[in-house]
């Protein structure tokens, strides 16, 4: 796993910078190695800096990230950046900012979102290399980390979306 950071950009919000690519590939990315490579958060539970909120991975987390149909629509740049923001997902979880809060409406997650929905805003940059390794810059990207809220107000991380590259 490369070099992991918590950083403030230049509007002095905090962003995780992830320092090398795990997954490439320019015009397909393998969801099942995302899949495998997250089931290592599976069972664990990180702090949000904000609200204090703990969030727990549960087993269904790895599947929906990578298999979602908003996943599997996501390709080129922003598809690289979800596939790479799998890395830091324990810090994506810890600077999480801009709570909002959404009733669940569907009917097949009436169990598992008994409680709704809660998004946060996260923010990370992955490195753009040359091809002899050089480093050429840093892209920056925001997207939506989604929460769900079972029966009993536990709180489990469930996917990354609207992922968008910052200019």
């Amino acid at each position: 796993m490369g070099k992991i950071k918590i950083i403030k950009n230049e509007d002095g919000k905090k962003l995780v910078e992830i320092g090398e690519i795990e997954f490439s590939g320019k015009r397909h990315i393998d969801w099942d190695s995302v899949e495998n490579y997250l089931k290592r958060f599976v069972r664990k539970q990180y702090v949000i800096d904000e609200t204090g909120a703990l969030i727990h991975i549960g087993t269904d987390f790895p599947d929906e990230y990578a298999h979602s149909i908003k996943s599997e629509k996501t390709f080129g740049t922003n598809g690289r950046a979800k596939a790479n923001a799998a890395q830091a997902i324990p810090e994506l979880i810890q600077i999480a900012t801009d709570l909002r809060y959404v009733p669940n409406k569907k009917e097949k997650h009436v169990d598992d979102a008994a409680n709704g929905w809660y998004y946060y805003t996260v923010r990370f940059s992955l490195p753009v290399m040359s091809d002899n390794g050089e480093l050429l810059r840093k892209n920056s990207f925001r997207g939506r980390m989604v929460v769900r809220c079972d029966a009993r107000n536990k709180l489990f991380l469930y996917d990354i979306i609207d992922i968008k590259k910052e200019t």
